[in-house]
C-alpha cells in the first residue's frame, strides 16, 4: 500500500501548490482592482477639454453627480431660454454669452454645447465649433449607449431631466406625455413621444435614480 501512496504524493503536492498559487493570484487581482482609484470629475473634465479619445463620457457624467456642483433641478434657466431664442434670432454673439453662463453652472449641459457649436459655426470659428460638436455628440452617445429605452430593464441612464429632452430633440421626436414609475427599487420616467414626420407615437423609459435620489436628499436638508 505504501508504494502506490508514494507514487500519488508528488501529484497531490503539485495539485495543492497549484490551488494555493491560484488563490493567491486571485487575491492579488482583487486587491489590485480595489486599489485602482476612480478618476475625479475634475480630472476627466480636463481630459475631455483636451479631447482625449480615452475619456469615458458616462464616467464623466456620473462622477459629476458626486460633486457639490451637481444640481439636476437647478441651473440657469433664464440664460438657457435666452441662448436658444438668441440662436434662432441669429444673434450669435449673444447666444454664446448666454451659453457660457449655462456652462458655468453645468459644463455638461448638452443644449449649451449645441448652441455654442451652431453659433461658432455661423461665425466661422470652426475650431471652437468642432470642439462643442465633439462634446455634445459624445454626451448624447453616452446616453444612447446606456440602453435602448424600450423597457425599464433597458432604460436610458440619465443624470437630469434636461438630458431626456435633449435626447428627444436630437432624435427629432416631440415628447407628448410623462409619468413616473417605481420598480424594484429604481425610479423611471415613462415618456411618450411622437415622430412629427410619421405621426407615430412610441414609449421610452429613462432611469432617473441619480436626479431623483438627489432630490430626496435635498428634502432631508
Amino acid at each position: 500500500m505504501l508504494e502506490p501512496l508514494a507514487r500519488l504524493a508528488p501529484a497531490m503536492i503539485k495539485k495543492s501548490v497549484f490551488i494555493v498559487c491560484g488563490i493567491f493570484l486571485l487575491q492579488f487581482v482583487v486587491a489590485a482592482q480595489q486599489t485602482i482609484p476612480q478618476l475625479s470629475y475634475e480630472t476627466l473634465l480636463e481630459r475631455m477639454k483636451k479631447q482625449d479619445p480615452e475619456v469615458n463620457f458616462k464616467d464623466l457624467r456620473f462622477t459629476y453627480t458626486e460633486t457639490k456642483q451637481y444640481s439636476p433641478y437647478g441651473g440657469d434657466g433664464n440664460s438657457k431660454k435666452a441662448m436658444i431664442a438668441e440662436l434662432e434670432a441669429g444673434e450669435y454673439e449673444k447666444a454664446l454669452a448666454s451659453g457660457e453662463k449655462v456652462l458655468a453652472a453645468n459644463y455638461l449641459d448638452v443644449d449649451a454645447h449645441f448652441v455654442a457649436f451652431a453659433a461658432n459655426r455661423h461665425l466661422g470659428r470652426s475650431e471652437k465649433a468642432n470642439y462643442h460638436k465633439y462634446v455634445f455628440q459624445n454626451l448624447l452617445k453616452s446616453i444612447s449607449d446606456s440602453g435602448d429605452g424600450k423597457t425599464m430593464e433597458t432604460a436610458f441612464l440619465v443624470i437630469s431631466v434636461d438630458e431626456e429632452y435633449a435626447w428627444f430633440n436630437f432624435m427629432g421626436l416631440k415628447p407628448s406625455g410623462q409619468s413616473k414609475v417605481e420598480e424594484n427599487g429604481h425610479s423611471y420616467d415613462r415618456m411618450t413621444a411622437v415622430d412629427p414626420k410619421t405621426k407615430q407615437s412610441a414609449t421610452y423609459f429613462f432611469n432617473i435614480d441619480k436626479p431623483y435620489n438627489w432630490l430626496l436628499e435635498s428634502f432631508k436638508h
